[in-house]
């Protein structure tokens, strides 16, 4: 890749994509530039990690010159593809995390899905063809499995029982394709429930509950509250993000990246309202409501594939990331 790394990262404003723009600049020899439309990222959220200089698109894609960290933000949408041909110039990694997310935002209104998740992937994929870009990690979800018995693994078939399941795959389907058609160095990631620090602006169950826990809210839980989950801690999945930007050979493949552990709504309630008592917040109301269908019963991932390929593991349990990720909320006072 020569001995500067080109990373272009979409949604690169975000939870995950500012985390990896921190990596990146940590581990030095990185070229950086962002994609963000500044919907739930912000410029303010990119500048707590780094020092930026704003460009346009057509700008091209090399260094920045006279900013330290050496990183470029331009605003845009992925769902323009005349500016996803010019954000992929010049490129060694693409990462793709800009995406419509939430299950049970895509039962209510599935076409945002659609044309952020399947064309969104599409036009970058096409962006890589077209400038030669080597290396594709699409950022996916354990949703394209559908309802099966768990672990989840990526031998299972894909059976998306919801539209954001189905927009995702869609987006692992074409990186296939380019993979085998176009020979470009594709890896999807199929993240488990990501949360941290940093997650403030999130919707997922974490830092929803801890969001509305510290604003004097009731926790709301679906049904019963005995739906599993397998929650990852954002430094792993940064983690596997680099490796599968950087590790030979891999092309052409999926991998589930969680922790491998199955926590149902209860017991992260029950985890989470005894942190919050520990640090001086009592009196958090919880209310069970309507389930709502299209949501998968129980999830979490057999991850072997990636610490056979990858070299990935987990390095953070629950109970661990759960009280930092509580900590930093106390200290963003949200």
């Amino acid at each position: 890749m020569g001995e500067q790394v080109r990373w272009m990262i979409t949604g690169g404003c975000g939870f995950i994509g500012t985390a990896l723009v921190s990596r990146l600049i940590a581990e030095g020899g990185n070229s950086i530039t962002v994609l963000d439309n500044l919907s739930v990222g912000s410029r303010e959220d990119l500048g707590r990690v780094c020092r930026f200089a704003t460009v346009e698109a057509d700008a091209g894609t090399g260094g920045a010159p006279g900013i330290e960290s050496d990183v470029r933000l331009v605003v845009g949408d992925i769902c323009d593809h005349q500016t996803a041909l010019r954000m992929t110039r010049d490129t060694d990694v693409i990462v793709h995390l800009a995406a419509n997310t939430g299950v049970l935002r895509s039962i209510d209104n599935p076409r945002p899905d659609f044309d952020m998740n399947a064309r969104g992937t599409f036009n970058y994929l096409e962006g890589a063809r077209v400038n030669g870009a080597p290396r594709f990690v699409y950022a996916s979800s354990g949703a394209v499995l559908g309802s099966c018995t768990p672990p989840i693994s990526e031998e299972l078939p894909t059976r998306p029982v919801s539209p954001y399941g189905a927009s995702k795959l869609a987006g692992e389907a074409y990186c296939f394709a380019y993979h085998g058609s176009y020979g470009i160095e594709t890896i999807a990631l199929r993240f488990g429930n990501v949360y941290g620090p940093g997650s403030g602006k999130k919707q997922s169950v974490v830092a929803k509950f801890i969001g509305q826990a510290l604003r004097g809210e009731t926790l709301e839980i679906y049904g019963d509250g005995r739906q599993t989950r397998d929650f990852i801690y954002i430094d792993d999945i940064i983690d596997a993000i680099y490796r599968a930007g950087t590790r030979p050979g891999i092309g052409g493949n999926a991998y589930q990246v969680a922790s491998s552990r199955e926590v149902c709504l209860l017991e992260l309630t029950e985890k989470l309202l005894a942190c919050l008592r520990g640090r001086g917040v009592n009196g958090v109301g919880v209310r069970h409501i309507e389930e709502k269908t299209g949501e998968v019963r129980r999830l979490y991932s057999d991850c072997g594939k990636a610490k056979r390929e990858l070299g990935w593991s987990p390095a953070f349990d629950f109970d661990e990331g759960l009280v930092l990720t509580v900590d930093w909320f106390l200290r963003m006072g949200r």
